[in-house]
């Protein structure tokens, strides 16, 4: 049995307790959190438990067993939360909060407890790491959470960065653009996993807020049931990756939406081979191959401050915005 905690700021709610992690056995009290505040906030987690353990069996710079708390009010579990840390490149280091409170139990204070708590744990592990370090609280919310932002804004965050959600009708015409000259779609094989990788590693380095990725990255990616290397669209030149897209189907979002939807996400061309159309081609031919899947929508993201105009691109192959991610930071 995990001892019970004190949280500062903690509300006055009868019946109200928190605790810490317990193992395995919370996985699918967090999957009914998560599922509670989907219904309000259309944040379209749906994690399974298998999910959710997967991520747990390749945590890094967190030991859930101090990093989380769980609230309960007469043993009915209504809200969690909990902190990791990563390095940005060239940046700050981030100490990450999220938390999720059950809709039925907001407006009572617990999200401000168990983020006073996260700040407050983040501080403790700050104490461990160089004093020297550029050390800042990160979070995020999309514009569907009011509850959420009001918090971050009480708390002294401000938003650093927007990213867009993009969708696009499968059904409006396309046209494949010529292949860049010299470059060639292939099928993936297990040897390309690794080279793959590397590529999406580098292109991503250019990226706002690119934290450098670990092993335990790599295999939770590699295992991940979203792994289907069959849906990737991935430009060669020779035995070089010129560009990706590394599509996929999430079949149990789409059920949950109510959508059958391909997701055109994660697309970059590495800067030997920009500005050449590559990025339009692998593109057009994902949106084709999810037409011939019998999709109805296409999906992606994108940073509206991203320096190549991707929005643009996005925009003039049919991409229309629908919803957005605030990213809030705060010095430590």
């Amino acid at each position: 049995m995990a001892a019970p905690m004190r949280l500062n700021r903690a509300p006055s709610i009868p019946g109200l307790a928190f605790r810490r992690f317990r193992g395995e056995a919370d996985f699918p009290v967090m999957v009914g959190i998560m599922d509670a505040c989907n219904e309000i906030d259309r944040l379209e987690y749906n994690e399974s438990v298998e999910d959710v353990a997967h991520t747990f069996n390749h945590l890094t710079n967190c030991n859930p067993h101090r990093d989380m708390v769980f609230a309960e009010t007469d043993g009915e579990p209504v809200a969690y939360s909990r902190v990791f840390w990563k390095d940005e490149q060239n940046g700050p280091r981030l100490y990450v909060s999220l938390g999720f409170v059950v809709p039925a139990w907001r407006r009572r204070g617990l999200g401000t407890a168990l983020l006073t708590w996260n700040e407050e744990r983040a501080r403790r592990i700050a104490a461990g790491h160089p004093g020297d370090l550029n050390r800042v609280h990160h979070v995020w919310s999309t514009d569907s959470e009011p509850g959420a932002i009001a918090l971050y804004d009480a708390f002294g965050y401000r938003i650093v960065r927007t990213f867009v959600e993009m969708t696009r009708p499968i059904d409006e015409p396309i046209v494949l653009p010529p292949s860049p000259t010299g470059l060639e779609l292939r099928p993936t094989e297990p040897e390309h996993f690794r080279a793959v990788w590397d590529a999406w590693e580098e292109a991503f380095a250019d990226h706002w807020g690119y934290a450098p990725r670990s092993e335990s990255d790599f295999a939770r990616w590699r295992n991940s049931r979203l792994f289907q290397p069959e849906l990737w669209k991935i430009a060669w030149d020779g035995d070089q990756v010129a560009g990706l897209i590394l599509n996929y189907v999430d079949e149990r979002r789409n059920d949950w939406i109510g959508v059958r939807r391909g997701y055109t996400q994660y697309v970059f061309v590495r800067r030997p081979w920009r500005r050449r159309g590559l990025a339009r081609w692998l593109l057009a031919a994902s949106i084709r191959m999810f037409a011939e899947m019998g999709m109805e929508e296409t999906y992606l993201g994108v940073d509206t401050e991203n320096p190549s105009g991707a929005h643009v691109l996005y925009e003039s192959l049919g991409y229309m915005p629908s919803r957005k991610h605030f990213i809030y930071r705060k010095p430590l």
